[in-house]
């Protein structure tokens, strides 16, 4: 039995049913229903036949694109916006990638995993700044990458390439000021020069 597969079994026996578990590209994914996400992460850490004792990152995903029902039945998600953390565990010597979305797509919430590892403490806040997902019972949950005064997330989806606002030091003020964005959206199509048989190896 190869190393996947047993983690693979051992999920299935500690989670019971409930596990829905996928594989692709030789990784397994765990999707976890929302309310009972902080419990199962808390058994994924301390249970003996799995010990994932590190979590080693944190992000957001805006599936928008890829949402029933406008997207293929196979391929669609549930839910607009998800959490996934990727899980080592350093006794087993084996990693697992977990899911959760979120059930409000108006305002995404997810309970914080900072008690269980408190690695994820800045990551929860990277999602919230540029994904906009609240994040139940973190301690300080603060933008961490944008700007203080920044409108929006931007990282979603619907969110314009150019922002929303742009800022700028005004002398006469002595300050800097926020306006309008003054960018004027373009297409630019990269310009590609190459010699004739470019990449054919010569001899």
């Amino acid at each position: 039995m190869t190393r996947l597969q047993t983690l693979d079994t051992n999920l299935r026996a500690v989670l019971g049913a409930s596990a829905e578990l996928t594989e692709d590209r030789g990784e397994l994914t765990l999707r976890v229903p929302a309310d009972a996400w902080v419990e199962t992460c808390r058994v994924l850490r301390d249970h003996a036949s799995l010990r994932f004792e590190s979590c080693v990152d944190l992000c957001g995903v805006d599936y928008s694109a890829w949402k029933a029902p406008t997207y293929a039945a196979g391929d669609a998600h549930p839910q607009r916006f998800a959490v996934v953390i990727h899980l080592l565990s350093v006794t087993h010597n084996w990693r697992l990638r977990v899911r959760v979305y979120a059930t409000d797509d108006a305002f995404p919430v997810v309970a914080s995993l900072v008690d269980i590892w408190p690695s994820v403490n800045w990551y929860e806040r990277e999602a919230f700044d540029l994904y906009g997902v609240v994040f139940e019972g973190h301690p300080d949950l603060r933008r961490i990458l944008t700007d203080y005064g920044f409108i929006g997330h931007p990282f979603r989806k619907d969110f314009p390439i150019s922002g929303h606002v742009e800022m700028r030091y005004d002398p006469e003020q002595k300050r800097v000021v926020y306006q309008p964005v003054t960018i004027e959206p373009r297409e630019v199509t990269p310009r590609i020069v190459r010699e004739d048989h470019y990449g054919i190896e010569r001899y």
